[in-house]
């Protein structure tokens, strides 16, 4: 990982870092509070020899004291110099106990011994010192005295007495928000970037653009009435989603100009990434150019195109491949005339079978010959194969990839059953990406109108019931107001020419809502 992936990172889980951050100093400034205050007192000693009668004398005594010096510090918390201190103070702890609170040092080249007493008094601290001290020097007296009337050539005088503290050393508030403030920092900043690393799901473009060779043909922003208000006609017009769409039908005319297919199908690795509403606003978007487009729904086992698009259902693709009827009769006019629709009809036990026929095959052809595309939506690959049964017929599918839904392996294995299929993908749509994933762009309002109304709110329409002057139900005249993302006469030219007009609509669009996309 470089240094922007950890940028990234540190964006994305700033509020877990912070809330790592607090935690930390939550605990050191407890720690702190609970804590018991302890005082520290200093005494110091020095280590002397009793005055010899020549220079010599005296030489050979400070060598004595400078090797010995180190000897008598260690002496400092033995039992035979603590004992008599626990006793005249009346300390009541054992000689154990008080040593783990005096602290010797020798500072090097020196013949000085510095006592330092750690206690919860101050006023105790200090005495333990002095006594510790006398104590010392007593002992060593009673130790290097050479004959019993002789007194010891050494001598021990305290030269700093210990001073009553009066600011514990113990705890450290400063010290301890310091260290809990960098505990804190580092653990969030481990946990997230650990979570990351573990985190397979697909968030971003570039995540994607590791796992294939595959172009992403868009990239779709996730707003959050896009589950009450799926299709981009109900939404704002020149808002995130739909401005994302209308990239998309620009990339997909590059596509068709390379030499593909006018035939596009539309699956997903497993459900619920949102390709049946994508399948949709892409032939919106389509059929507002100008375009004439149909949206065959050939998820054959969770079909949903007809409900978000308020049409029957029951006579459609499975209806005409059995051979009950024709594409005249199923095929139904939604929107503005230029748009239509066949549905999946009823569910039948052998899906994948009736996708693969030579009746669909020529479903297809018939299709092409009458349509500039034909916008296909299909079952998941992982699931089921009917997607990838469809792709080879039309050589290739585009990949729907839900945002925060779809791992890693998952998109590989979707790819790889294509591959498997002998096809492949045309692209990857990135469906559901947050607003911040959408670049700069969606900051540039050029052609908002901030005073238009959605067209829902127009005579007011129903959210799921497009009837109104601006998109007529079937058997309705169309307005001349142009459809929302279009003009009257668009300029951009259509996929291809429209070489015979398509047949008469069967049905009319049914009262019932929307709901989650399925597929």
């Amino acid at each position: 990982m470089g240094l922007t992936e950890y940028i990234a990172i540190l964006r994305k889980r700033w509020l877990s870092i912070a809330a790592a951050v607090v935690v930390g100093l939550c605990v050191a400034a407890l720690a702190s509070v609970l804590a018991t205050p302890t005082y520290q007192a200093v005494a110091q000693v020095y280590v002397s020899v009793r005055g010899g009668a020549s220079v010599d004398d005296l030489v050979q005594g400070s060598a004595y004291t400078g090797r010995q010096v180190q000897s008598y510090a260690a002496l400092a918390t033995s039992p035979r110099v603590l004992s008599p201190v626990i006793e005249e103070l009346g300390l009541g702890v054992t000689p154990q106990e008080l040593a783990s609170g005096v602290a010797v040092e020798q500072p090097p080249d020196t013949v000085l011994i510095t006592l330092t007493v750690t206690d919860e008094s101050p006023d105790r601290a200090a005495r333990i010192a002095d006594a510790v001290a006398e104590s010392l020097a007593t002992v060593v007296q009673e130790l290097e005295q050479t004959g019993e009337a002789q007194e010891s050539p050494v001598q021990i005088s305290t030269v700093r007495e210990a001073v009553v503290p009066t600011h514990p050393v113990s705890p450290r508030v400063a010290l301890n928000l310091a260290l809990g403030l960098a505990l804190g920092l580092l653990v969030g900043v481990g946990a997230a970037v650990l979570r990351d690393l573990l985190d397979t799901r697909i968030r971003s473009v570039a995540q994607v653009e590791a796992i294939t060779d595959a172009s992403v043909i868009g990239a779709i922003a996730f707003e959050e009435d896009a589950v009450e208000h799926p299709l981009i006609i109900q939404g704002s017009p020149q808002g995130p989603r739909a401005e994302a769409f209308r990239r998309l039908r620009t990339n997909l005319q590059f596509l068709e100009a390379g030499g593909s297919s006018p035939t596009f199908v539309v699956s997903s690795a497993l459900p619920g990434e949102g390709k049946s509403t994508t399948s949709i606003n892409l032939a919106i978007t389509l059929a507002d150019m100008g375009s004439r487009v149909v949206v065959v729904d050939a998820d054959l086992r969770r079909p949903s195109v007809s409900r978000y698009m308020g049409l029957e259902g029951a006579v459609g693709l499975t209806t005409v491949l059995i051979g009950r009827a024709t594409i005249d009769d199923a095929v139904q006019t939604w929107g503005n005339r230029n748009l239509s629709v066949l549905a999946s009809g009823q569910v039948p036990p052998n899906p994948s079978e009736l996708l693969g026929s030579p009746a669909m095959a020529e479903v297809l052809r018939e299709l092409e010959r009458r349509y500039d595309a034909v916008i296909i939506d299909t079952a998941p690959l992982l699931p089921v194969t009917d997607g990838a049964v469809l792709a080879k017929l039309a050589g290739g599918a585009v990949i729907v990839v839900g945002a925060g839904l779809t791992h890693r392996h998952q998109l590989a294995e979707a790819l790889d059953a294509l591959a498997k299929a002998g096809t492949g993908a045309h692209g990857v749509i990135v469906n559901r990406l947050p607003l911040e994933e959408q670049g700069d762009y969606r900051y540039y309002g050029y052609g908002s109108e901030p005073s238009a109304r959605p067209v829902d709110e127009v005579d007011g329409a129903h959210p799921r019931h497009v009837r109104s002057r601006l998109w007529p139900g079937p058997g309705r005249a169309a307005s001349t107001t142009p459809p929302t993302g279009g003009t009257a006469a668009s300029p951009m030219r259509p996929f291809r020419p429209v070489e015979r007009e398509t047949s008469v609509t069967v049905g009319a669009p049914a009262t019932r809502s929307g709901s989650k996309d399925d597929g």
